[in-house]
């Protein structure tokens, strides 16, 4: 069943939103990784020395900003190729079973590529068969 023009559109506007917040953030995170020091970054050119700690401190700031980017260029991504579906009118179809992606799923997540059955089969490929997590009460 091919997913409705109005609720395709719908989606449309909410992954084109996503796009433009997750390509701003990692604008921002790049010119935050990208500075060179806290004392530049604050403007403190002067020529005291920086404390160990200080450096070290900036070291794990770049590192972890630059995983969160990498992270939300991996999200962005999949929202890319989520509205190249909508051009291609398969968007709400599976891509690995072609069954029907269920408007709640994509509801929570739009760019979802799979239904939630083929996703938890993919997520968990060393599973025994019919195994199920438990649920938490």
């Amino acid at each position: 069943m091919k997913m409705k023009a109005a609720d395709m559109k719908v989606f449309r506007v909410a992954l084109e939103t996503m796009r433009a917040r997750l390509r701003g953030d990692v604008t921002t995170m790049a010119d935050a990784a990208l500075r060179k020091t806290r004392s530049e970054a604050n403007g403190d050119l002067s020529s005291m020395p920086i404390h160990m700690a200080d450096i070290g401190t900036d070291a794990y700031e770049q590192e972890f900003t630059l995983s969160l980017m990498a992270c939300e260029e991996g999200t962005l991504e999949q929202v890319e190729e989520a509205l190249q579906r909508i051009r291609a009118k398969t968007y709400g179809i599976c891509e690995e079973c072609d069954g029907v992606i269920s408007k709640k799923r994509l509801e929570a997540i739009p760019f979802a590529p799979m239904c939630i059955r083929c996703a938890e089969k993919m997520e968990a490929p060393h599973a025994p068969h019919g195994f199920r997590p438990r649920q938490p009460r």
